[in-house]
């Protein structure tokens, strides 16, 4: 049974399309230019999230690493996205009581450019093992499964998550 604050995720059909159900137990923060924190489901343009954002663990410990992904589940489009997923940014090793910067960046991040719908971009936390767990690195950005990345560097279930909306912006839009 979902809380209600796992519900945007629920809602989102992230838990579903992404992930399976999981329980929080480490808060994370997403932010964008140093003062757009994200929250779930809210609605972002490309062009504020040109840069990479600033991920911060909290409830994490000196002995704990963690992975952070950041992954599209509608590619192409949401109404058919047969290309599911695009891995846009990847940082392993990051220490339990830092954020991202701490870590290794594995996959550059790359800028949402949503062409057909809104696409939703899902940042997802799993606890490691240990340092340098992850040992398998996606050869290519299309075709991403989160599911079996995790399973394949037994990183288990996320223990957190946060997604933005976003769509592609409009010459009427942008002013």
């Amino acid at each position: 049974m979902a809380r209600v604050s796992d519900l945007p995720l629920v809602v989102g059909r992230v838990i579903g399309d992404v992930v399976d159900y999981f329980s929080p137990s480490v808060k994370m923060t997403i932010t964008y230019n140093s003062n757009k924190q994200i929250y779930n489901g809210h609605e972002l343009f490309p062009s504020s999230v040109t840069a990479k954002p600033r991920a911060q663990v909290h409830g994490g410990d000196m002995r704990s690493f963690f992975t952070l992904i950041m992954t599209d589940p509608d590619v192409p489009g949401p109404s058919d996205p047969y290309l599911r997923e695009h891995i846009h940014w990847m940082v392993t090793d990051i220490p339990g009581t830092t954020d991202s910067s701490f870590g290794r960046e594995v996959l550059s991040y790359e800028m949402p450019r949503p062409n057909i719908g809104i696409h939703r971009f899902v940042f997802l936390l799993f606890k490691q093992k240990y340092r340098q767990t992850v040992i398998s690195i996606p050869a290519s950005r299309d075709g991403f499964s989160t599911r079996k990345f995790a399973e394949e560097n037994e990183l288990g279930l996320p223990v957190a998550a946060v997604f933005f909306n976003c769509q592609r912006e409009t010459a009427a839009r942008k002013r």
